[in-house]
Order: C-alpha cells, then structure tokens, then sequence
C-alpha cells in the first residue's frame, strides 16, 4: 500500500536587500513539503517502526528532491540544506524522525547534491499552520557558518492530527552579507590567544 500524500508544498523566498544594503547576488531558498498520512497514527503504540521506514521513506525522499531541485533550477544550484518534520496531535515525535532519520530518506537529497555534510533537522509535534523551521547549512562543509540559514513558513491546514509534514530546504547561497567568520577562524584565534597566555 503505497503512502498516501494529501499535497506537496512549496516556498520560494529570494532575498535582495538585507540590512538595508543590496545583495551582490539574490539569494533563493527553496521548501518542499509533503503532506502525509501517519502510517502509525490510530494504532497504538507501535514497537517496531521498520516495516514503514522500509515501505515509505525512500519513495518519499526520491519525490521531494526531484520536486526541490526541479523549483530551484537544479541540484547543482544548491549550496546549503537541511530537513524537517512535524507530526500532528495524534502521532509522536518519534514518527516524525522516523521518516526522516534514515538513509533511505536523506540519502537521495546528499547524492542529488554531492554533499559531505550531515542534513541539519529538526522534529517536532505541532497543529495546523504551526511554525516550520528548516535549519540548513553548506552542503559539503559544516563549519562554514555563512551558510547556517533556517528557513521558516506554515502550512494553513497541516499537519492534521493523523499527518505528518515532512520538508527539504535548499538555498544557492549562504546568507547575503556574512561577516561573523568561521569556525576555522575562531580555533586559530582561540589557539593564539592560549599561546600568548602560556608565553
């Protein structure tokens, strides 16, 4: 039996100007969204989660990608990524992850890309409209805090207590004006300044 998807959503935000100053170039951030039915939802508690993770999961990741990367031009556009879920009322947080803290779902979007990085993520429970965060950072580097971005919209009517929203986030760029450094900076920084206090 095959997943059962109300609808699959998208945003699209380009940022132009931000604290007051045009960007060099545009930077678009691209959300999917699938809207699906909770394959445990009404059963009780359920032990063993595999049998739907196996079923559901790399279908799910295979669609929202090819549905991404279609919307902003292209995987090879992408920079930074991340992923979401939010399971409604009458599922756990536990659903949520499960759907997407698997290779078989994160997997289809890190090869579309050629990523290095892990999928930054979060996972909660929430009602219709409720606030969707999708944090991101570069694909192939974690350390590059240019890129750690989250993208933030709501669906009007989802999750349903009997659904789970599952995202990926995509952006061609980091953020417009980057001007707090890199985690590299501040180790070199913070190893000279002991060397100094140890001379």
């Amino acid at each position: 039996m095959a997943l059962k998807i109300r609808k699959l959503v998208s945003y699209v935000e380009e940022v132009r100007i931000e604290g007051g100053k045009d960007a060099e170039r545009p930077v678009t951030t691209v959300l999917v969204a699938a809207v699906v039915k909770n394959p445990w939802a009404g059963r009780g508690f359920v032990e063993d989660l595999q049998p739907e993770i196996r079923a559901y999961a790399s279908d799910l990741g295979a669609l929202i990608v090819e549905k991404l990367t279609a919307t902003i031009g292209g995987a090879g556009r992408i920079e930074a990524y991340g992923k979401a879920a939010v399971v409604g009322g009458a599922g756990e947080i536990e659903h949520a992850s499960a759907l997407i803290h698997t290779l078989r779902f994160g997997n289809h979007f890190r090869e579309a890309v050629e990523a290095k990085s892990y999928l930054s993520f979060t996972n909660k429970r929430g009602g219709q409209n409720t606030s969707i965060q999708v944090p991101m950072m570069h694909k192939d580097d974690e350390g590059q805090r240019s890129h750690y971005i989250t993208a933030e919209f709501a669906i009007s009517d989802a999750p349903l207590d009997d659904e789970i929203v599952i995202v990926l986030g995509a952006a061609d760029g980091g953020r417009v004006h980057p001007r707090i450094g890199n985690r590299y900076l501040d180790l070199e920084a913070i190893a000279a300044e002991k060397a100094a206090q140890q001379g």
